[in-house]
């Protein structure tokens, strides 16, 4: 590792930050999909449950907030959106009536085809080949997974 100053550590530059990184991109992310999916009358973190859920229909809202990162104060109103739009259902489950079931309509799942454009658009705007993508995506979740740890010791 090399050596920095103690006036580098106690107040980097802007631009040496890799929280301000992460969050211009998270930004520009939003910038470049927010009209994509206004084509298809969905917000970036309702397109994120309907992706969840196109990898497993069927899932608690708790499971759902788990993969996602959310909270259910966050999740419960995209998931009303989601379900007034007629893309999903929710339904308490049979054996437990405390946990509410999430699952696609046939709405839903055709939404996937809808949206098949939107990744290749991505990768377009990045000028990168999905295999390129695959070592970026795999440090940042190596950098969200060791924070969450750290979080939890």
């Amino acid at each position: 590792m090399s050596a920095i100053s103690a006036d580098q550590a106690a107040c980097p530059a802007l631009k040496d930050m890799l929280c301000f990184a992460l969050y211009k991109a998270h930004h520009a992310m939003n910038r470049v999909y927010k009209p994509l999916l206004g084509e298809l009358g969905l917000t970036y973190p309702q397109y994120l449950v309907l992706i969840a859920l196109w990898e497993r229909d069927g899932q608690k809202v708790g499971q759902l907030g788990e993969t996602l990162h959310l909270e259910s104060n966050t999740l419960t109103p995209l998931l009303k959106r989601l379900e007034g739009a007629g893309l999903v259902v929710r339904r308490r489950a049979a054996n437990d009536e405390r946990q509410v079931m999430v699952s696609l309509t046939p709405a839903g799942k055709d939404m996937r085809k809808k949206s098949e454009g939107v990744a290749q658009c991505i990768f377009d705007a990045l000028h990168m080949a999905p295999e390129e993508f695959r070592p970026l995506v795999s440090g940042v979740n190596a950098v969200a997974d060791t924070l969450v740890a750290g979080r939890e010791d």
